[in-house]
């Protein structure tokens, strides 16, 4: 599939929404899929849990990482770059830089003239103080993503914390969705445990996987086309059953 933008910037064949100044409004470009109630919020405040999005504040939703790359995606980027500002047994600190493709939001522009580049950075920590499980073993990479996920956040005013950036650690583990199977001792959901990861998190899954295989403790060609938990087949799961 090709990609067009249009002179302003913009991906052609996409509904955008705007500001009454006329800029993209980013946060109504986030399709509900990517959204979910924060249980925190509402542990916190002993208040039930909703069943959906509708009607709920920002602070009181988590964005996955899908919609923070579907935004990245709609506002189009030249290149990502990271930067390991720290990165010890028990705390790794990374500065993520995005080089944005120019369009009409830019600050630095005049009419008739070509837009200018912006280039944005933040930066984000994993400690073993704030996450747990089995992704203390995956700093570098829990590092990342929040990084990643903050700096399209804060570029594009979206005030909606994703689902990497939350601390898991609090002294339990996060709460574990059981992916459709009430048998809490099935193998998926023994991974899903082992791993401290729940229904949302499989993205960070499939992260933890690259980190697997990068170091040689688990290879897996078929395992690129998994897309959720229910894909992978219970040999395989059996397999990093044994790893972990």
């Amino acid at each position: 599939m090709t990609y067009k933008r249009n002179a302003a910037g913009l991906l052609e064949g996409v509904k955008y929404e705007y500001n009454k100044d006329g800029s993209i409004n980013w946060r109504a470009m986030i399709a509900p899929e990517h959204l979910y109630p924060n249980k925190g919020w509402f542990e916190m405040r002993n208040q039930p849990m909703p069943h959906s999005v509708e009607g709920l504040e920002d602070n009181q939703l988590l964005i996955k990482l899908s919609g923070i790359k579907e935004l990245a995606r709609l506002r189009g980027f030249r290149s990502i770059h990271y930067d390991v500002i720290k990165c010890e047994l028990d705390h790794v600190a990374v500065k993520c830089g995005i080089d944005w493709l120019p369009n009409f939001e830019n600050p630095e522009h005049d009419v008739g003239v070509n837009f200018s580049d912006v280039h944005f950075e933040d930066i984000a920590n994993a400690t073993i103080n704030n996450t747990s499980s089995f992704a203390q073993k995956f700093l570098e990479t829990i590092a990342t993503n929040r990084a990643f996920v903050r700096c399209v956040r804060n570029f594009l005013n979206i005030h909606i914390v994703g689902a990497d950036e939350i601390d898991s650690s609090n002294g339990t583990p996060p709460a574990k969705i059981q992916a459709d199977n009430k048998d809490k001792f099935a193998p998926i959901n023994i991974l899903m445990q082992k791993m401290a990861l729940t229904q949302e998190d499989f993205s960070t899954f499939k992260d933890i996987l690259r980190g697997l295989w990068k170091s040689g403790q688990y290879k897996n060609e078929e395992a690129g086309d998994w897309e959720a938990w229910e894909d992978i087949p219970k040999k395989e799961i059996m397999k990093l059953l044994e790893v972990l």
